[in-house]
């Protein structure tokens, strides 16, 4: 059973819900500080859609939303619908029947929310359109992923699938190169031609990519390492590397 609601905390990720999805926020909690402008601002908007207010001590409110790192302030809300395989497919059609050019982000089965959420943060500022990952062995929306993404799990559209190597033949059938990082590629993120419509694949957190996974790539791609004891990089930093070389190479060709 899916469930009723879940937490948001943190100012960013907050301000994102109540600015983007006002309609799916349930209660705001806070320890108030009436000298702290941002979250007054934040409280006053709260006030204005009418949405009940619980003054709290900070102690009450780590209980309450299961982190500490709430920054005073936490939502209770109504889950956000990730698409599926479907979604996806329409999805992807439309940015292309739109002209646009798509980037996509894959994740195979990362599992730390740490990483999820900053792979998220870092997949709105580069301008992705999408991020899609698969519905088992994934990390689930939590509220330490909403922080870490600051705001951009409201951003930024997320399509969980059943089957991930099924839904990189669909969008590879609609004309979008599938991009695979791996220590074992031929060629470095910076020897390839990343102006098409693209969805770029990054591994679990130790594991890499999946064989499956792997098998469904058009091309792969490694990140130089010049290090002597470092071989390989966490899969958030690697992300921001990927896809700011792929908006490099856009706007070098604009």
């Amino acid at each position: 059973m899916a469930k009723q609601s879940v937490w948001v905390t943190g100012y960013h990720a907050v301000a994102a819900v109540l600015q983007l999805s006002p309609e799916r926020a349930i209660s705001l909690w806070a320890v108030i500080n009436p000298n702290n402008k941002s979250q007054s601002a934040m409280l006053d908007q709260a006030q204005t859609i009418g949405l009940p207010i619980h003054p709290v001590d900070k102690k009450a409110l780590s209980k309450r939303c299961g982190s500490e790192q709430h920054q005073s302030i936490a939502l209770e809300v109504r889950p956000k619908k990730d698409g599926n395989e479907r979604d996806l497919e329409v999805f992807t059609a439309d940015l292309l029947n739109s002209g646009q050019t798509p980037l996509l982000l894959v994740l195979d089965q990362v599992q730390d929310p740490h990483n999820f959420g900053a792979c998220l943060r870092t997949a709105d500022a580069a301008g992705a359109h999408a991020v899609i990952v698969a519905k088992d062995n994934a990390s689930p929306m939590t509220p330490v992923v909403q922080k870490v993404a600051s705001g951009a799990a409201e951003t930024m559209p997320i399509f969980r699938v059943t089957n991930l190597a099924r839904a990189l033949d669909v969008i590879k059938q609609q004309g979008i190169w599938v991009f695979g990082t791996s220590d074992k590629a031929k060629h470095s993120v910076y020897q390839e031609n990343l102006t098409a419509p693209i969805a770029i694949v990054m591994g679990a957190e130790g594991k890499g990519l999946r064989p499956l996974t792997e098998s469904k790539c058009d091309s792969l791609v490694s990140l130089p390492m010049a290090g002597v004891v470092v071989s390989s990089l966490n899969v958030s930093v690697a992300t921001g590397v990927c896809l700011y070389e792929i908006v490099r190479q856009r706007s070098a060709q604009a």
